[in-house]
């Protein structure tokens, strides 16, 4: 019996592109110093866009006092929802007791999922992954979230709602 007839048939492919299979798969040093090259450029670059963009753009910076709304507008153990002008960020206030009012963004420090005041648990709920925040402090009780939730600093003056950016010591 012939040997040539025991075989299958090359497919149109293999006839027109004859290329080893190994061939196409070996990476030379070469190439893959090429390779390593661009994905650390590209990293340098990448890095050194954020340091310009830092420089360019800085954190948006509460100025002085904000007005957020009048002490009757919140109940106790209710919250009310705001933003700042000049930012897109969502911020929320939070009257826990009579005399105890609080302010934090809006965001969970975990993936940024919006978190709201639970007055049934007494403590600032992240509902994606189960994050739980002191309303008090803003510190994480359990869950996810690396960092606590940061913070505004609330002001009261003639019955109406402040905020402005916590003072650092």
């Amino acid at each position: 019996m012939n040997e040539k007839n025991l075989l299958p048939s090359k497919p149109a492919y293999e006839v027109d592109f004859p290329i080893e299979r190994v061939e196409a798969e070996h990476v030379s040093r070469r190439e893959f110093a090429k390779f390593l090259c661009l994905v650390s450029g590209g990293m340098a670059v990448g890095s050194g866009w954020v340091a310009v963009k830092d420089r360019l753009f800085p954190p948006f910076r509460i100025r002085g006092e904000v007005f957020v709304c009048r002490t009757g507008d919140v109940v106790v153990g209710g919250t009310h929802p705001f933003q700042i002008e000049g930012t897109k960020m969502p911020y929320i206030l939070i009257r826990p007791a009579e005399d105890e009012w609080y302010a934090y963004e809006q965001k969970c420090t975990h993936l940024s999922c919006a978190v709201f005041y639970s007055p049934k648990h007494g403590k600032i709920e992240c509902p994606c992954h189960n994050g739980w925040f002191d309303p008090r402090t803003g510190a994480v009780l359990q869950g996810p979230p690396p960092r606590p939730l940061p913070r505004l600093t609330v002001v009261i003056k003639g019955g109406g709602i402040y905020v402005a950016e916590p003072r650092t010591v």
